[in-house]
């Protein structure tokens, strides 16, 4: 039996044969696959190719760090080009974290050995180097600056017991007169990142040390100077490594020239304290204070102080977030406040002359007719509530310039209530006209803009209560005492500077030189605009740029209702029974008289008085109008007016006299 032979071309009866519409599919799926692949083949041969160059550069840039190298920063000169603030070059101590040892007790025991040469624990050493890496990632972290030539030398000869330890040459920020008027001039630090999104900022780089307050602060881009860089190899990790990449070297800031008298400026910190420890001998705390003199007729401020006070110099080196905040105190502490532009405080009887030239200048007030007599008076409609003369005295009626001389409470009362009842701001546009409760556009980055209270004031001070009141406790809600309407007592506390009113000694220092100022021009007077700077210079002493202060506003006042307040305070300081008269005993006030003001004010149950004192005294040639303040001082004439007395005799060359006043009145 033979087996049947297959035809040629003929398939497996059991395989199915291939569909048109199969055929298709497996052509198409095919044609994408090969497009894919050729996409892929072409972006390859595009990077590899055609891009490779530009990502090689894009790649070693991403390799560079640049790292600012601080410009030595210009100084800072005293009126006379003396520097009070200067930049100098000392070796620091700095660790390059990629250079330490392991993490664990290798580097502890670095630490450890580091710490007993330069003086400092292990944990602050490690605290520095975590805060410095923050800062700035790939930057060498200072340690210690100013380490002293025996233990740069022991680094030097046994480099192999400090791996990661080096020295570097930087610039450091160098107050030699310590705490003298550091408010006033600043401290320095690195930038933030918070105020690099500041448009002052603008194009700094991360690192860079700027000024932080005060002046250092405000004329930061003069002083700032521009930057070096240095150019950092980094590897995958981000550490450095060795390399020669070109640095750039930084260019040293501008100088500034500012109106501070040194003499001036020392004498006054020192009366200042003086000043605080009379108010110790009275049983008085005296636990801060500041003053503040002035030219009366540009608004150059010749002499600034605040206490506490504060060494700048401690903040120009590396610190941890504990030593920041221990600098920084806290509550009535608080060093770095400038209580001569921040501070906000009542200012007692030194506001009286305010509340006499509001009144005669609106008409109010026949300076002549005799008011006040008696020791309390009772407002109308006041409920009972008695308005009293401190001590209970009782000066009788009086007129004007009397009243301003011993100072009555009685007398300014019912002036105040006088203008109450007259349906306007009388007083509180005065004060506003005279720059108190407006900002003074220092030269600063900040101050207190002061609150001058009125009907309008406490409506909205209830309003802003009630609406806390509604989503906190009481405890958060410190805007008025009580809810009420504006009262006629409210009026009256104010003529007297007590009440809400809240100012400073800037904002009195140019109240009182407007009035000096008018009292000079016949009348005709200008709201200066107080200030510290007056010239940009090149490091060689070269001027760049002289910097003006326009006056505010200019003002009027009848000649005849200036010379009356005038006549009041200057008879204050100069004639018997004058509230501050005793203190200037032996002054010749033919020439240099004295127009002075004290302020006792209430700050509340059971603390002591805030001690003021606020003086024009005149001069052809270098008028001055000083303000002083003391916090829990007790009366003006005893702690705060000796210290004008003090700083008086140094700027117009007199023996120096601390004499307290014993006024009865406030």
């Amino acid at each position: 039996m033979s087996t049947p032979i297959e035809r040629a071309g003929s398939g497996d009866p059991r395989t199915p044969p291939i569909s048109p519409q199969l055929a298709l599919r497996v052509a198409v799926l095919g044609g994408v696959a090969l497009l894919m692949f050729a996409i892929i083949f072409f972006r390859l041969w595009f990077l590899q190719v055609l891009s490779g160059e530009q990502y090689v550069q894009q790649a070693n840039a991403n390799s560079v760090r640049q790292l600012p190298i601080a410009a030595p920063r210009g100084q800072i000169l005293d009126s006379e080009g003396q520097p009070i603030v200067t930049s100098r070059i000392t070796n620091a101590v700095q660790i390059v974290p990629s250079a330490l040892p392991p993490a664990g007790r290798p580097r502890l025991v670095l630490y450890h050995r580091l710490g007993a040469l330069l003086g400092m624990s292990a944990a602050h050493i490690e605290e520095l180097v975590i805060v410095g890496r923050k800062a700035v990632p790939y930057a060498p972290v200072t340690i210690k600056t100013d380490a002293g030539r025996g233990v740069l030398t022991e680094l030097a000869e046994r480099q192999n017991e400090y791996p990661g330890v080096t020295q570097q040459p930087v610039s450091i920020r160098s107050y030699p007169y310590g705490d003298m008027a550091a408010q006033a001039l600043g401290y320095v630090g690195q930038v933030s990142k918070e105020e690099l999104k500041k448009s002052a900022f603008k194009g700094v780089q991360q690192g860079t040390v700027i000024g932080q307050a005060g002046l250092e602060y405000y004329y930061d881009h003069y002083l700032r100077g521009r930057p070096g860089v240095q150019r950092v190899q980094v590897d995958s990790a981000g550490y450095p490594e060795p390399s020669k990449l070109k640095t750039t070297q930084p260019l040293a800031g501008h100088s500034l020239r500012v109106t501070l008298n040194f003499p001036l400026q020392r004498e006054g910190e020192v009366a200042l304290r003086q000043g605080m420890g009379l108010a110790h001998a009275d049983g008085n705390p005296g636990n801060g204070g500041a003053f503040l003199a002035m030219d009366p007729r540009n608004g150059e401020i010749v002499a600034q102080g605040s206490y506490p006070s504060f060494n700048p110099n401690l903040l120009a080196k590396p610190l941890t977030e504990d030593e920041l905040k221990a600098i920084e105190g806290t509550g009535s502490e608080a060093p770095l406040t400038d209580r001569a532009t921040e501070g906000a405080y009542p200012t007692g009887s030194a506001f009286k002359p305010i509340t006499a030239i509001a009144s005669l200048e609106a008409g109010i007030l026949n300076p002549n007719e005799g008011l006040g007599a008696g020791s309390c008076i009772e407002a109308t409609g006041g409920g009972g509530e008695l308005f009293c003369n401190s001590g209970q005295n009782n000066y009788g009626a009086l007129g004007l310039v009397d009243a301003l001389k011993v100072s009555s409470d009685t007398y300014f009362f019912t002036v105040g209530e006088m203008d109450n009842n007259r349906g306007h701001n009388v007083i509180q546009d005065m004060a506003k006209k005279l720059g108190i409760g407006e900002e003074a556009a220092i030269d600063l980055p900040t101050e207190f803009k002061g609150v001058v209270p009125s009907p309008e004031w406490r409506a909205i001070q209830d309003r802003l209560q009630e609406e806390c009141l509604r989503h906190h406790r009481a405890s958060r809600c410190g805007y008025v005492a009580e809810i009420r309407p504006w009262e006629v007592g409210d009026n009256m506390d104010l003529a007297v500077g007590q009440g809400d009113l809240q100012t400073n000694p800037l904002q009195m220092a140019v109240a009182y030189s407007t009035l000096a100022n008018a009292y000079m021009n016949g009348g005709n007077g200008t709201v200066v605009t107080p200030h510290l700077g007056m010239a940009i210079d090149e490091t060689d002493g070269g001027l760049v740029q002289t910097l003006n202060f326009p006056p505010a506003r200019h003002v009027h006042f009848n000649y005849s209702n200036l010379s009356l307040v005038m006549d009041g305070i200057h008879d204050a300081a100069s004639e018997m029974g004058g509230t501050s008269a005793d203190v200037w005993s032996g002054w010749n006030q033919a020439e240099h008289p004295v127009y002075g003001k004290t302020g006792t004010a209430e700050r509340g149950v059971g603390q002591a008085y805030q001690a003021w004192y606020l003086c024009y005294v005149a001069d052809p040639k270098r008028p001055i109008v000083i303000a002083v303040t003391i916090e829990h001082g007790g009366f003006g004439d005893q702690s705060a007016a000796p210290v004008a007395r003090l700083m008086a005799s140094e700027w117009f060359h007199q023996p120096e006299k601390l004499i307290a006043g014993s006024s009865p009145d406030k």
